[in-house]
């Protein structure tokens, strides 16, 4: 079969199969390959690679999730017809070995007075300012809610679409008014708790690398839910709230902002 689609901002796009007679298809037989560049094999850039097999990457209730690899290539050496360098490289010179004058040993004077050699200073500590990047963090969508931790929101703010933080497949299901801030009130709802505990997911991926899930990770765990069934989002959305809430020793960093 053939799609035709747009990448998100991360350079992704989903494809879903959908229509009664072709409910969960087998693909692991599969190859994905990229067609239609319109340049064939007359492109100097990177052109459409050999056929890819697919891989069975996740599959849970009634919804399977394939990858495969890089299906763009680039050739090692520029074609004959492609621009080269206009200043070739110079050939190396080679330089004879140079021979060291012979060496005539020169005995030190002696001294009546010796000089006791001091130690030299030791040179002062440099204290790197605290990066809370690198620490562990997890903070509730409680937190992230208060004005006093508002300097904490450093990739995105607060009045960013939903649709573009996380695709879309969020602005088919939120809207494009949507914002994050709304969304961090949503409850009562499975839809709107998982869009609760994705953006504080989200949130706290921005905020600490060593937070339980990668910043791709939460976008990608939130659209599958979002194309699953209620009960595989409210699966989901329990476990960005176990995340969130920093199970085990991992604790919110946050401090007042200035």
């Amino acid at each position: 079969m053939t799609n035709s689609d747009t990448t998100n901002l991360f350079g992704s796009y989903t494809v879903r199969f959908t229509g009664s007679s072709l409910a969960n298809p087998d693909v692991r037989n599969c190859n994905a390959q990229i067609t239609g560049f319109g340049q064939g094999s007359n492109s100097c850039g990177a052109v459409p690679g050999p056929a890819k097999p697919i891989r069975l990457m996740f599959s849970m209730y009634d919804m399977e999730i394939y990858t495969v690899d890089a299906l763009l290539s680039q050739p090692s050496e520029p074609l004959a017809f492609c621009p080269r360098s206009a200043t070739p490289l110079p050939n190396p010179v080679s330089t004879p070995p140079s021979i060291p004058p012979p060496f005539n040993p020169v005995t030190p004077p002696s001294l009546t007075n010796p000089i006791n050699p001091t130690t030299p200073p030791s040179p002062p500590t440099v204290r790197l300012p605290p990066m809370p990047f690198l620490e562990s963090s997890a903070c509730p969508y409680q937190k992230w809610t208060m004005p006093e931790y508002r300097c904490h929101w450093s990739v995105v703010e607060p009045d960013t679409k939903v649709a573009v933080a996380f695709g879309l497949i969020a602005a088919r299901k939120y809207g494009t008014d949507m914002t994050l801030r709304k969304g961090l009130q949503g409850r009562g709802d499975v839809y709107r708790t998982l869009l609760r505990e994705a953006t504080t997911a989200l949130l706290n991926s921005y905020n600490s690398i060593h937070f339980g899930y990668p910043t791709l990770s939460v976008i990608g765990n939130m659209n599958a839910a979002l194309m699953g069934s209620p009960r595989h989002a409210l699966f989901m959305a329990l476990r960005f709230k176990r995340a969130n809430s920093g199970y085990g020793t991992v604790r919110c960093n946050f401090t007042p902002c200035k």
